[in-house]
Formats: C-alpha cells, sequence, structure tokens
C-alpha cells in the first residue's frame, strides 16, 4: 500500500492498519510460503498447518518439507503447540479422524446463548439435514426491522438444533475416482439436498426459499434444489459423474424440452457444465440420507414388502442391507385399511358418489369390485374422526419415519387420499 505526492512516493513500512489488516497478510504470506504443497499434503489456515498422508513413510517425507520451508523463511514453530503423527485431531472446529469429519464436541459445549448458538450452528450446518427448515423460527428474529420475539417455536427449534448436534453423524470423506449421488427436494418452506457417495453420506445443504422464489412454480422449485446442489457441491461435483434423484418426473426430461422460460435457460446452461443424469425417484428422495423412509407414501398399508424384496431395493440405491439386526420388528397390519372399507359403507357423502358413478356423473371417481370408492387411485377416507386421527398417526409417529413436516406430510396424503 503506498501514495504518491510531488515530494516522491510514500510506502508503510509497518503493517497498515495494525490487525485489521495483519491476518489477511499473514495468510497470504503462508500460501505463498506452501503454495507448491497445498492441497497435495497441506492445510494452511493463518497459522495453523496441517500435513496428511497416506502412509507413516510418506508422512515423514512430508513433514520434512515443511519443516524445511518454514527453515528457508525463518519461520519457527513452538514445539510445545505441535502434534506429530496422530491419527485423531480438531481443527478448525472439526473432529477428523481415519473414519471422516465430525463436530468438534468440545465447540457444542460451549453454547451459553441462542445468538452464539445460531452462529455455531450455521458453521456446523453440513452436518444437519434440513438445518435451515429447523432454524426458521430463530432466523427470523434477525430479520431486518423483525421485533424481537421469542416463542415457544423459537425454544422447540433451539433444543432441536441442540439435540442435533450432539448427535450428528460422521461425515464420510468423499472419493473422488467415484461416482456421486445428489439427491433433492423443494417445497414451500425450503429447499434441502443430499450429497451421497456409495449409499454414505458425504454432506447435507439446506436453505430458506428467498421471496421472490415463492412465488415460483413447483417444477421450478424442485429445479433450484438441482441448482443449489450443483452450485454449493460444485467443489466435488465439477469434472466428476453425478447422479441426480428428485422426485418430479418432469425433471427427467428437462434437456429434451423445447419450451423454456429465460429462468429454466439460464440454469440449463448451468446444468450443461455437469456430467450428470437426473433419475426420477419416486417418495421424497432427500430423506433417503437418514438410510431407511420409503415409508413416506403410506404404501406400507397397501402393500407386503418381503425382506428379499427390500434387500433388491436397497441394493439398487447403493444403501447397506444387514440381513440379522438387533432391534424393532415392523408388523404391518391391515386394520387402517379395513376400516377406511367398512366406514365408506355408512358415510352418506361416499353413497351420494356411489350414486352418481352408477349414473355416469362422477368423473374421476370409480368404484372397485369390493365396492370400495377411489378418485382416481386415492382411497375416498369417510367422515369419521377416528380414521382421520389414525392417519395421521400411521403419516408420523410410523416407527421409521423422520417426523416431516406440516407440508411434507400433507403432501404425501394427498398422493394416497381423498
Amino acid at each position: 500500500m503506498a501514495f504518491i505526492s510531488r515530494y516522491g512516493l510514500y510506502e508503510y513500512t509497518v503493517m497498515s492498519l495494525s490487525l485489521n489488516n495483519a491476518p489477511a497478510f499473514f495468510m497470504y504470506m503462508m500460501n505463498s510460503v506452501f503454495m507448491e504443497y497445498l492441497d497435495k499434503f497441506v492445510v494452511v489456515f493463518i497459522d495453523d498447518i496441517l500435513v496428511y498422508s497416506k502412509t507413516e513413510a510418506e508422512h515423514e517425507g512430508h513433514l520434512w518439507l515443511v519443516l524445511q520451508k518454514l527453515r528457508e523463511h525463518k519461520l519457527y514453530a513452538k514445539f510445545s503447540k505441535c502434534d506429530f503423527w496422530i491419527k485423531e485431531f480438531q481443527f478448525l472446529g472439526h473432529a477428523i479422524s481415519n473414519g471422516g469429519i465430525a463436530i468438534d464436541q468440545n465447540k457444542v459445549a460451549e453454547v451459553q446463548n441462542w445468538e452464539k448458538f445460531l452462529g455455531l450452528a450455521g458453521y456446523y450446518r453440513r452436518f444437519v439435514e434440513g438445518f435451515s427448515k429447523t432454524a426458521k423460527p430463530m432466523t427470523a428474529l434477525l430479520e431486518k426491522n423483525t421485533k424481537f420475539k421469542w416463542t415457544p417455536k423459537c425454544q422447540e427449534a433451539f433444543e432441536e438444533l441442540k439435540k442435533r448436534l450432539t448427535t450428528a453423524p460422521v461425515l464420510t470423506f468423499p472419493d473422488m475416482h467415484k461416482p456421486f449421488s445428489v439427491y433433492c427436494d423443494a417445497s414451500r418452506l425450503g429447499l434441502g439436498c443430499v450429497l451421497m457417495q456409495k449409499g454414505k453420506v458425504i454432506g447435507y445443504a439446506s436453505r430458506h426459499l428467498r421471496d421472490h422464489e415463492k412465488n415460483y412454480p413447483t417444477h421450478d422449485l424442485e429445479l433450484t434444489a438441482v441448482v443449489h446442489a450443483l452450485k454449493i457441491w460444485r467443489h466435488y461435483l465439477f469434472g466428476q459423474r453425478c447422479d441426480i434423484y428428485t422426485d418430479h418426473k418432469s425433471l427427467k426430461y428437462i434437456f429434451t424440452q423445447t419450451e423454456l422460460n429465460m429462468r429454466q435457460k439460464r440454469w440449463l446452461e448451468l446444468i450443461k457444465d455437469y456430467d450428470l443424469e437426473i433419475h426420477y425417484h419416486l417418495g421424497k428422495a432427500n430423506v433417503v440420507a437418514d438410510a431407511l423412509s420409503r415409508k413416506s407414501q403410506i404404501n406400507l398399508l397397501w402393500t407386503r414388502t418381503l425382506p428379499e424384496e427390500l434387500a433388491i431395493e436397497f441394493d439398487r440405491l447403493s444403501l447397506g442391507f444387514l440381513n440379522n439386526i438387533g432391534g424393532v420388528t415392523v408388523e404391518i397390519e391391515p386394520t387402517l385399511e379395513q376400516d377406511i372399507r367398512k366406514g365408506q359403507i355408512d358415510d352418506e357423502k361416499i353413497k351420494e358418489i356411489k350414486e352418481f358413478i352408477k349414473l355416469g356423473k362422477a368423473p374421476g371417481f370409480r368404484e372397485d369390485n369390493e365396492g370400495v370408492v377411489w378418485h382416481g387411485n386415492r382411497i375416498c377416507v369417510p367422515n369419521i374422526k377416528s380414521i382421520w386421527e389414525l392417519i395421521l398417526k400411521e403419516a408420523h409417529q410410523i416407527v421409521y419415519s423422520i417426523h416431516p413436516g406440516s407440508e411434507k406430510m400433507y403432501q404425501d396424503l394427498k398422493q394416497k387420499f381423498w
């Protein structure tokens, strides 16, 4: 930094603006010193130097090169602050080991107030599925011109995020020689994505919808989720084979559609930069990252899925499958199906629909061989409170559900019940 006048050129002989510029300049200097080793076996952040290797012999050589660089540039490392030959360590708030990357529990234990907590939780958001949706009651308090009011929903979100942080999964390291799988989902509450490889989670990503996005049709919302995933994980996905899974079938044909609006054309140009294929995945695919959530369509009420069929399905999704699991045994009973069938017999509205079906005046409705009324592929639910409650219970409290939100549960139920 310098300035010139008629009396000559003047430059700083000390650090300008003192500590304001010192970290940035020091970071620049460290990157310059280790430039030839960066991302090969060295990671540097200001005064923290991480040296990583695959074998002990390789590590010894790497350490020698790093120490030699420090000597050449007259940089000194304090021996008492150095750790050598370790397999598990904390670096920039993360616990890193051979098994993957996890949250540093010492950092989590320091949470004392909601603002500090929200900042910390945001730093670890890639460990928490659906972070944006869960944290929304609290993040809304940070919006401009918003009056601060701590509601029961805020407290619930605070407790839920604390719970998720302290039980967050270990994320696996990506293998850049193997293809990736991305599961995308969108709703009127936000976007959610999961990055996976061979059935293991590499990271979660989510965000709220922006104001203009709230007016998007469903097709564009789902495409927004795909674009969001490609942008946020570009460093993983660019130049790599990638499979995108979405529950919106029309996205499969996005490359062959002839009539696109300007926004879709712009997104299509971005998507074409990647070596990817879009697949239709029945059900909310982003929940697949929790390893067992294909239940969400309430199909368990009408299917009798055998373990062999599950094994085939898990193998198709590249998910692990254990034959012997010491856990819960799920027994599927046709109670709800039978209750709906019996309830239709005395329901006045459904009786009326049956009469119209016979007269050919009930488009979309049909009566099967057992006398049950359907609207398309959706069974008609009689006006009986106990049946309504049972449907909601099955959808929300089933053993292996992830406690879906109101919007997701409504969309799931709407596909099976009328």
